[in-house]
């Protein structure tokens, strides 16, 4: 039968389940399902392509009818609350959740993609290790960073590295970057996204304090703009982005891993 933890979206599931029922019993239809749940066939339908949300009040109905019990219930209703959730904050609190209930041999390749997003030095890490000979020293690693780290926090840290394929050791022990691309769904992405922003956002706050005003550039500027020119503001963030990008990658001597944060946001209704 179809575990539900193996999903992401709820909706796939109810899809995948009513497809397994129906290939085991013909007589189970959209008309017979919908008249389980009290809801239209033809509703039933978008909200198996995705179209439609089941309503709050129908999560039991549903629970019922999938003969969903214990974690897997609780799954269930927390994976509908994600898929619904109309915020990020709400959104990491509803997949953190999902990350206990599923456990940690339940598909810990994308519990190590979140992870990957929860902590600022998991990506500084990595940068740095593009240029940086490391052979397992986790103190010298952890002392490399700003603000320092624990050596049992870089350990860690390597260890999800290499767990995601990121890193791997060549025959001299050193580790290398393996140009693999850290990948997840589309509102998983948007979850971990936040969280690194608010890491790195927090970062910049320290910075202030912490390195000397000729090792950053923190300023910043309050205008007025209409809605076009807000939109070419956002362009000119955009080209600014990308030309940063290509003088990294057109780097050949990288001394130092830097962390570029880029805030644009309405200060008015």
């Amino acid at each position: 039968m179809v575990s539900v933890k193996k999903y992401m979206e709820y909706r796939d599931f109810l899809r995948d389940y009513f497809s397994a029922m129906k290939k085991s019993n013909p007589c189970y239809s959209l008309r017979f399902i919908g008249s389980r749940v009290s809801v239209d066939p033809s509703h039933l339908v978008k909200i198996f392509q995705r179209q439609r949300h089941i309503g709050t009040s129908l999560i039991d109905v549903f629970i019922k009818q999938c003969n969903l019990t214990g974690t897997d219930a609780d799954y269930f209703t927390n994976l509908v609350r994600f898929n619904k959730a109309k915020t990020d904050r709400d959104s990491k609190i509803y997949f953190e959740k999902l990350l206990s209930l599923r456990g940690v041999n339940a598909h810990a390749l994308g519990k190590n993609q979140y992870e990957y997003y929860t902590k600022w030095y998991h990506s500084a890490i990595l940068t740095l290790l593009d240029f940086y000979t490391f052979t397992d020293d986790y103190n010298a690693l952890a002392e490399k960073l700003s603000p320092p780290i624990t050596a049992a926090q870089a350990k860690r840290s390597v260890g999800l590295l290499a767990r995601l394929g990121l890193i791997d050791k060549d025959k001299c022990g050193v580790w290398k970057l393996t140009n693999t691309i850290i990948t997840t769904g589309d509102h998983i992405r948007s979850v971990a996204v936040r969280t690194f922003q608010e890491e790195t956002m927090r970062l910049a706050i320290e910075s202030l304090d912490r390195h000397p005003p000729e090792e950053r550039n923190i300023s910043t500027v309050t205008v007025t703009l209409s809605g076009q020119n807000a939109k070419a503001a956002n362009e000119i963030l955009k080209k600014c982005r990308e030309a940063l990008l290509q003088l990294a990658k057109d780097e050949c001597a990288a001394e130092r891993v830097y962390q570029i944060n880029i805030q644009f946001f309405p200060l008015t209704k």
